[in-house]
């Protein structure tokens, strides 16, 4: 078997931001702020996971919301999407 045979992992996009007042609602932790990471990944349904983290640290939280359905313009315009949302703060939340 050749790598070419593995079918593809999930498209995964992230970023580093920082949230605006407010910051990003979780799940798992509530309201997160200041400096974050957001990846945001395809999953096998044609939806996408959104998830956060304190920039540098280990453990991810779903952001609420998530997972959110794939808009016309694919994973990016998602991702896209929820970056503005976060910089943008007051307990954003993902696309639903």
């Amino acid at each position: 078997m050749t790598g070419h045979d593995n079918p593809p992992g999930p498209e995964r996009l992230k970023d580093d931001v920082t949230a605006g007042p407010g910051g990003a609602m979780t799940d798992e932790a509530g309201v997160v702020t200041g400096d974050l990471t957001i990846a945001t990944s395809t999953l096998p349904d044609g939806r996408a996971a959104v998830a956060v983290q304190y920039t540098g640290a280990e453990e991810w939280y779903t952001l609420t919301g998530s997972p959110s359905p794939l808009p016309p313009g694919g994973l990016a315009a998602l991702h896209s999407e929820v970056v503005h949302r976060v910089r943008r703060g007051g307990g954003a939340e993902a696309p639903r």
